[in-house]
């Protein structure tokens, strides 16, 4: 399948990049929609989980991803 990106200007899609789709191919556009499904609470805790990975961050206590990868694959 491929994908393309297009945007509405003037009332008319407009594809955001080159294609090389074959003329005459049908394309169904589905509009993405902007924003997430968080609520308030979900909101709150997702801002208090960042703040709170920040905050290891700058105290040190933090595993680099590669170390956490190798640990993983040594446990399967």
């Amino acid at each position: 399948m491929n994908a393309v990106k297009a945007r509405v200007h003037n009332g008319r899609l407009v594809l955001d990049e080159p294609t090389e789709l074959p003329e005459g191919t049908e394309v169904v556009l589905v509009a993405i929609e902007q924003g997430d499904e968080l609520g308030d609470e979900e909101r709150v805790e997702l801002d208090r989980a960042i703040h709170e990975g920040l905050d290891d961050l700058k105290a040190g206590r933090m595993v680099d991803g590669d170390e956490v990868i190798a640990r993983l694959r040594a446990r399967g």
